[in-house]
């Protein structure tokens, strides 16, 4: 029983990483940029879900949906034009400017909230399913269900859709994809957009579930790029896979080792991956050079 538990408690862990890692795993597969404030956009979807709570009394799950998810996109194709358009060519360059825009994020949030923590309650947020003599909390049973819908539903999108189709393009050759009259440009637009979107949603979703701070989101970002490349950079799939592996690694680690020693043990994971295949479990390989060209 307690294996099952400890399975249990590590999905319910890998669904959150894999959430957060979806979109995550979109913006650097395709445009390839390594965008350290992806967990910003989480945590600004976490002040959303409570600012549309306590001011106009919206759920967090009917608030992410409808309000937190277009505004994070919004806010992405601004972060994309503004800031990372520039930067497309400046690999190094694009990293500082991410780590700049964590600093801006941080500190527009902290005076703003005056680094007050936040937290939403819902009519679910207590709430626990018996599944098979396990006690599964309700709001990260919903996390797992939603990365997996989503996951399922992005699969759909770029093998199904002719956007989905040029981003894929681009992805594996951006000058080729050019050429074939794809608008690149375009594409890292929307790319940028939905990630930041994928991002929010996360947040509001995990606002039942984390109390929120000005500094959380950079507490997500670093599992989330250990699942990108575990899984397979540019495949949607792996990151759900990747996901769940890395929380059931660190749900098995943490109770049969030493719990301070989780996060130790699931980044040697990721050393392994990146040694051993560096295109991940799912990747193609060659898919962590191709796309820049």
């Amino acid at each position: 029983m307690d294996l099952l538990v400890i399975l249990v408690s590590g999905l319910l862990v890998g669904g959150i990483y894999a959430l957060v890692a979806v979109g995550l795993n979109l913006v650097f597969g395709v445009i390839r940029v390594v965008n350290f404030a992806h967990g910003e956009f989480v945590m600004l979807g976490m002040y959303g879900a409570y600012f549309s709570s306590h001011v106009w009394g919206l759920n967090p799950y009917v608030s992410s949906w409808l309000l937190i998810t277009p505004v994070g996109f919004l806010l992405g194709l601004l972060v994309q034009r503004l800031v990372i358009q520039r930067l497309l060519d400046e690999p190094l360059m694009q990293l500082f400017a991410t780590f700049g825009l964590i600093i801006v994020f941080q500190n527009v949030v902290l005076a703003a909230t005056r680094g007050e923590p936040k937290t939403v309650r819902t009519t679910v947020s207590g709430s626990t399913l018996d599944l098979l003599g396990v006690a599964v909390s309700v709001p990260r049973l919903v996390v797992l269900v939603v990365a997996v819908l989503l996951t399922a539903g992005l699969i759909v999108f770029l093998r199904g859709s002719i956007t989905g189709t040029a981003m894929r393009a681009v992805a594996q050759d951006r000058r080729t994809a050019a050429l074939m009259g794809v608008n690149v440009n375009r594409i890292y637009l929307l790319t940028f957009g939905l990630s930041a979107a994928l991002a929010a949603l996360a947040g509001a979703l995990l606002s039942p579930v984390y109390t929120a701070t000005p500094d959380i989101g950079f507490g997500f970002v670093l599992p989330a790029f250990a699942v990108v490349v575990l899984g397979g950079l540019g495949s949607v799939f792996g990151s759900l896979v990747g996901g769940l592996l890395v929380g059931v690694v660190e749900a098995l680690s943490g109770y049969y080792l030493d719990p301070s020693l989780k996060q130790a043990i699931w980044f040697s994971l990721f050393v392994v991956a990146l040694v051993v295949r560096p295109a991940g479990l799912f990747g193609q390989a060659g898919a962590e050079t191709v796309g820049a060209r």
